[in-house]
C-alpha cells in the first residue's frame, strides 16, 4: 500500500493523507472522499504510513496532472499571496496524460525571400514591415530577458509584438500574450490570426466550457503556438514557453480581487525567470513600478503623426456645448468617443434636505440608480430594490441623483442629435463575448457613430476615424483616496485621448478643474513619471512594500476585536510600519462589518515574515494591494 498527501482543489482545507494500491506521480489529479462527498485533489507527496490515524482510499485517478514547474509556481503564489496551495494550483490548467498528446512544437519556417513565414503548416502570411524606430526597438528587445516597451499610443507596439512572436516560434517555442480584459480580444484576435492563422487561440473567462475544451484539445495536440487573452491565459498548459507579453501592463485588471490575490504582470515576470522565457511589458502609460524596475525601450513617436488639440472645460456633467461638438463631428461623417467614469446609470440617490445618500441595508455604500430596469442596485453585494421616492432618514420628497451615468448621457445625446447611433460600451451593456464582437464590428464599419462608455474605452482599442474624444469626471478619479490617484487620472487621460487622432487630426475635450496639472504632462508622460517618482519616494511603491489586511464579520465588535488583536501582534515586528488601521472606507458589505490595517516596510522579506506570523482564517491578506476601499 502507498500513502500520499493531497491538497484539495480550490479549497483552503489543510493537507490530507490517503492511500492507494499503486504508486502515483506527484501532481497527479485524483478524486478522494471527504466526509460524504467526493472531491478533486492533487497528489503532493508520497509519505510513510501514518501511525496516529486511519487513512481512506483514493477513489479514482484522472488522466490530468500538474508538472513540477506548475507546482513550484503555485507554491510561490500560495506563500506570497497568502492562499492555500489548493487555491493556488486551481489557477493552472493541468496537462493531459492520455488521449491528448502533449505539444510537439512546430517550427516557423521563413520562405526564401525572408518576408513570408509559414506557421505550423498553416497558410503563408507576410509579417509586418517595421519602421526604422520599430526595428530599433525590436532589436533592443531581442537582447533583453526583461524589458518595458514604453511607446506612445499609436506607435505600433503590436507590430513589434508580432515580430517577437514570429522569432520565438521560429525557435520552436510558444508565446503567451496577455491583455487586461476581454474587451481587447476581438480586435487583437483579428490581427494575430492575420499573421499566425489558427495557431492562435484566445483564452478568457467568457468562453463556454465547450469552447474551453476545444481550445485545450488543440493545445494538447500541439496545434497552438500563441495563447492570447486575459490574465487567466498565463496559466494555460503550454509546455515550452519562450515569450510572455503583457500589454497595457499598467492596468489594474491584472490584479485579482479574490484569493489568490495575485498580480498577473508580476507573475509573468516570476514565471519568465522560472521557465527561462523572455518577458516584455508594454504600455503608453507604464506603471511607476515597471518604469522604475525594468530596462526601458522607447517609442516616442506615433506611427502616423497627426495634430491633436486639447481643450479644458470646467463642470461635472455633460453640457449642451459638448453635445453640439458631437453633433458637428457626426454631421462631418466622423466618429466620436465619450468617456464617463462610471458604469450604467451609476448615480446615487441623495436627499437635498438632510444631505444623506440612500445606502444599501447590507453595505455602507450608496445604491446605484439603474433607470432602464427601474431599480436601485448595490454594486458590492448585488442587493436590489425599487427606486425610492422619499428619503428614508427624514422623509423628504423627491430624492435627487448625482453624477452622470452612461444611460443618462445616452438619453441626452439621442434626444438632441437626430439619427446618431450610439454604442454603449460598459459592463452593463457588454455582457458576453458575442455582444462585444458585434459592438466593435458595428463601430469599425461605421454603422454606429459614438462610442459611449466607461473604463473599457481606455483599453487600447485602435480606430482610425475617431476625431473627437470627450472625457468627463477626471476630477472624481483625481480625488480618490489612493496614493496612485494622480497616476490613474493622468494615465486615463492619455489612454482615452490616444483612442482618437490615429489617422487624422483630432480634438480632445477634457472636463476638469485641474487643467494646470494635466497640461504639464499632456505630451510627455515620462516627465510625469519622473515627477511622480519624487512624490512617492520613501513612502509608497516601488520604493517600499505595502500590504493590506482585511477583517470582516457579521458582528461589528468581533471584527473590531480581531483587528485590534492583529495590530497588537504586528507591533512585535519593528521593521514593519502600521500606516493606519480602523474601519474600511466601505464599512459594511453583504451584512459584514469591515476593518482594515495598512502596512508598509522598506524590505519585502521582513513584511512577509510578519504577515506569515499573524496569518489566520479570521483575516485576509492582500499583498501589493491596488484597491483600498
Amino acid at each position: 500500500m502507498y500513502y500520499f498527501q493531497v491538497t484539495l482543489y480550490r479549497s483552503s482545507a489543510p493537507i490530507l493523507t490517503y492511500h492507494y494500491d499503486k504508486p502515483l506521480q506527484i501532481g497527479q489529479l485524483v478524486e478522494v472522499p471527504v466526509h460524504s462527498k467526493v472531491k478533486l485533489a492533487m497528489v503532493l507527496d508520497e509519505v510513510e504510513k501514518p501511525e496516529e490515524f486511519e487513512t481512506s482510499v483514493i477513489n479514482s485517478i484522472l488522466d490530468t496532472y500538474y508538472d513540477s514547474k506548475q507546482i513550484e509556481i503555485a507554491k510561490f503564489i500560495s506563500e506570497y499571496y497568502f492562499s492555500s496551495l489548493g487555491e493556488a494550483i486551481a489557477l493552472f490548467i493541468p496537462f493531459c496524460r492520455s488521449g491528448c498528446p502533449l505539444p510537439d512544437n512546430k517550427k516557423l519556417q521563413k520562405e526564401k525571400d525572408g518576408v513570408e513565414c509559414r506557421v505550423g503548416g498553416s497558410p503563408t502570411y507576410a509579417l509586418p514591415t517595421l519602421s526604422a524606430d520599430q526595428q530599433r526597438a525590436y532589436k533592443r528587445l531581442l537582447k533583453k530577458d526583461r524589458a518595458l516597451l514604453f511607446g506612445v499610443t499609436g506607435s505600433g507596439k503590436t507590430e513589434i509584438f508580432i515580430s517577437l512572436m514570429a522569432k520565438n516560434i521560429e525557435e520552436g517555442k510558444q508565446c503567451i500574450f496577455l491583455m487586461p480584459e476581454i474587451s481587447l480580444t476581438p480586435q487583437m484576435q483579428n490581427r494575430l490570426e492575420k499573421y499566425f492563422g489558427k495557431r492562435v487561440v484566445m483564452w478568457h473567462s467568457k468562453l463556454t466550457k465547450k469552447q474551453k475544451d476545444k481550445i485545450l484539445e488543440s493545445i494538447y495536440s500541439g496545434d497552438v503556438d500563441i495563447v492570447a487573452g486575459a490574465r487567466s491565459a498565463l496559466f494555460t498548459p503550454i509546455e515550452n514557453i519562450g515569450l510572455i507579453i503583457v500589454d497595457e501592463e499598467h492596468d489594474d485588471s491584472y490584479k485579482s480581487m479574490m484569493k489568490p490575490r495575485y498580480h498577473a504582470r508580476d507573475m509573468a515576470i516570476y514565471m519568465g525567470s522560472k521557465l527561462g522565457a523572455k518577458v516584455v511589458l508594454a504600455s503608453a502609460t507604464p506603471s511607476l513600478s515597471s518604469y522604475h524596475k525594468y530596462p526601458i525601450v522607447r517609442l516616442k513617436k506615433p506611427f502616423i503623426e497627426t495634430q491633436k488639440n486639447y481643450y479644458f472645460v470646467k463642470g461635472s456633467t455633460l453640457t449642451n456645448g459638448m453635445i453640439k461638438k458631437i453633433d458637428e463631428n457626426f454631421r462631418a461623417g466622423e466618429q466620436s468617443l465619450l468617456f464617463v467614469p462610471t458604469r450604467g446609470n451609476f448615480k446615487y440617490l441623495y436627499c437635498k434636505k438632510c444631505g444623506k445618500t440612500h445606502l444599501c441595508p447590507y453595505c455602507s455604500v450608496g445604491m446605484a440608480l439603474h433607470r432602464y430596469v427601474r431599480h436601485l442596485k448595490c454594486h458590492y453585494c448585488n442587493y436590489t430594490e425599487a427606486i425610492r421616492e422619499s428619503c428614508t432618514y427624514c422623509g423628504h420628497t423627491p430624492m435627487s441623483s448625482e453624477r452622470m451615468g452612461t444611460v443618462e448621457a445616452k438619453e441626452m445625446i439621442n434626444s438632441s442629435i437626430k439619427d446618431i447611433v450610439i454604442e454603449q460600451f460598459d459592463r452593463d451593456s457588454i455582457t458576453t463575448a458575442s455582444k462585444l464582437k458585434k459592438a466593435l464590428k458595428r463601430f469599425e464599419s461605421k454603422e454606429s457613430h459614438l462610442l459611449l462608455g466607461t473604463q473599457m474605452l481606455s483599453k487600447g482599442h485602435d480606430y482610425a476615424n475617431i476625431t473627437l474624444s470627450i472625457i468627463l469626471g477626471l476630477d472624481y478619479i483625481l480625488g480618490l483616496s489612493d496614493y496612485r490617484a494622480r497616476e490613474r487620472a493622468m494615465s486615463l487621460l492619455i489612454q482615452i485621448a490616444g483612442r482618437s487622432g490615429r489617422a487624422k487630426s483630432a480634438n480632445v475635450l477634457i472636463q476638469s478643474s485641474n487643467a494646470d496639472f494635466f497640461k504639464l504632462y499632456l505630451n510627455d508622460y515620462e516627465e510625469f513619471l519622473k515627477d511622480e517618482m519624487e512624490f512617492v519616494r520613501d513612502f509608497y511603491p516601488p520604493f517600499v512594500s505595502l500590504a493590506r489586511i482585511l477583517i470582516s464579520h457579521v458582528k461589528d465588535e468581533k471584527a473590531s476585536k480581531i483587528a485590534l488583536d492583529t495590530v497588537m501582534k504586528l507591533k512585535e515586528f519593528s521593521a514593519v510600519e502600521i500606516v493606519g488601521h480602523g474601519k474600511a472606507p466601505v464599512e459594511r458589505i453583504a451584512n459584514k462589518y469591515r476593518y482594515h490595517i495598512l502596512l508598509r516596510c522598506e524590505k519585502r522579506m521582513p513584511l512577509l515574515k510578519a504577515l506569515h506570523a499573524i496569518n489566520s482564517p479570521l483575516i485576509e491578506i492582500d499583498n501589493d494591494p491596488v484597491e483600498f476601499s
